[in-house]
């Protein structure tokens, strides 16, 4: 068996042979006339006409005496090449097996037509060198499994796996579907920072940057909430933005430190009103992409058309584990309780951080069908609205589907003063030792003290979502280049 270096030694020396009869093994270009999915789509009409296709030549070169036979693959689909000695020429037909392997990239002239055997080919008249391969793709190319290699080098996954080129297809299917699903309600996309001087709209710690000319430090945001509020006070009554954030926090199959998030942001409505257009917004999303609202998801199946269930975080709570978080309102007794179920978590936690492990632990793994849990505490909502009668909670939902989080929303706090308030608990919780404690901004107050209508948000996770829609068990799956421990 060759080592690699030895392979690419050998395809180092013929693309020196090319050279050497002065051929340019990297052209700068090369005029396709059809697409493979095109020249197969037309080949009744095109049967017998010369075509113009290019690709990456995979699978085995099989020669047979005279005749030859490979295939190629573009973007949208594979085709044979069929060689003939007595098409190209004794000495063409030798020169052209001798410089090809599996990899190059080439373009292929001539005739369509059906093989002997019934499967439609090229009949090449002309083979075009278009990126002479150094490298030889993986021993196992067409089932390549390794997960290091499938994450660390892409791009050989995509040529290997045809699964996870179409998965990726399917990403950009479904964010431009969410895209023309707010376009179509009015709302408006626009762009905000992605390096701020103060982190905000989430519970998380930062990324820390240094920006030379302005002399201080900078964050890499962890939401895009508090600016796209900013604009809702402006005046932009439905604004959204999809983009990167970044959140300096543990790596597992739900999270990786940089993802793509969904914010949207609509003036005069609450967190029913959010939640009717999520549920409205990922049903439309699978129809127009999938073509059914019914998935497989790990073996199970879901049914993603609304409306979905509904429950409060207390009764789902309660409905898993028998505890009462009401019946427990100081955090040092539930803190008890919840330790004898075997929830761990910070010395410090606050109440609400408490009940969230508990709703980690023992309901999200059930929260298969889609479902909204509802009204959470306000501690860990510093930017949510109190519910009438209850000021303990907010008017607050996540969304879960296969187990998985996919969106969170609330009636956004409106209240400059509270806001204020809920910022300086926050500072008490780093005091603390919480270190994804909310920051106190100033400016984003001074804002609100300008006055914001009532407003629903909503953020969707778009990694989760279309791990959702595309049955994948880990976010690295729907990621192309996710983030990775160094090979030391």
């Amino acid at each position: 068996m060759l080592r690699t270096d030895e392979y690419v030694a050998q395809r180092l020396g013929k693309l020196e042979r090319l050279r050497e009869h002065g051929v340019d093994p990297y052209p700068c270009s090369y005029q396709r006339t059809h697409t493979i999915a095109e020249a197969l789509a037309q080949f009744d009409r095109l049967a017998g006409q010369t075509v113009r296709l290019a690709g990456r030549i995979i699978g085995g070169i099989r020669r047979m005496g005279r005749v030859t036979f490979c295939h190629i693959a573009d973007g949208t689909g594979r085709i044979q090449l069929f060689l003939r000695q007595d098409v190209l020429g004794p000495e063409q037909y030798a020169e052209i097996l001798e410089i090809i392997d599996i990899g190059d990239i080439v373009g292929a002239a001539g005739p369509l037509v059906t093989t002997r055997t019934g499967e439609r080919s090229v009949e090449v008249h002309a083979l075009t060198m278009l990126a002479k391969a150094l490298r030889p793709l993986p021993e196992k190319w067409h089932g390549l499994t390794d997960v290091e290699t499938r994450y660390r080098q892409r791009y050989l996954d995509l040529i290997a796996n045809a699964e996870v080129y179409q998965t990726f297809l399917k990403r950009s299917a479904i964010v431009r579907e969410i895209r023309r699903f707010l376009d179509d309600r009015g709302f408006i996309e626009v762009e905000t920072p992605v390096l701020q001087p103060l982190y905000g709209g989430a519970l998380a710690r930062p990324f820390e940057t240094y920006h030379n000319a302005l002399d201080r430090k900078l964050y890499l945001r962890i939401a895009t909430e508090l600016y796209l509020k900013r604009l809702i006070v402006g005046g932009f009554e439905k604004v959204y933005e999809i983009g990167r954030v970044f959140r300096n926090e543990g790596i597992s199959t739900e999270h990786n430190p940089e993802f793509t998030l969904l914010e949207s942001y609509e003036a005069y409505t609450d967190y029913q009103g959010v939640m009717a257009m999520t549920e409205d917004l990922v049903a439309t999303v699978a129809r127009r992409v999938l073509g059914t609202t019914v998935i497989t998801y790990q073996g199970q199946t879901i049914d993603l058309a609304p409306p979905w269930r509904r429950i409060t975080l207390r009764e789902a709570i309660q409905a898993h584990t028998g505890l009462d978080i009401d019946a427990y309102p100081e955090r040092e007794a539930l803190l008890a309780r919840a330790t004898d179920l075997g929830v761990r978590v910070a010395p410090h936690a606050p109440r609400g951080k408490i009940i969230e492990a508990l709703l980690e632990t023992f309901v999200q793994p059930h929260l298969i069908t889609p479902t909204f849990v509802l009204d959470y505490p306000v501690d860990i909502s510093p930017l949510a609205k109190r519910k009438p009668g209850r000021p303990d909670l907010v008017e607050r939902f996540e969304a879960y589907a296969a187990g998985l989080e996919i969106a969170n929303g609330y009636s956004e706090l409106n209240d400059p003063l509270d806001q204020r308030q809920r910022f300086l608990q926050q500072l008490e919780e780093r005091a603390h030792g919480d270190e994804e404690a909310h920051a106190l901004d100033e400016d984003f107050l001074t804002a609100l003290e300008y006055g914001m209508p009532p407003t629903g948000g909503l953020g969707i996770g778009i990694d989760r979502l279309v791990m959702v829609l595309t049955d994948k068990p880990s976010i690295r799956e729907v990621i192309l280049f996710p983030q990775l421990r160094s090979r030391e």
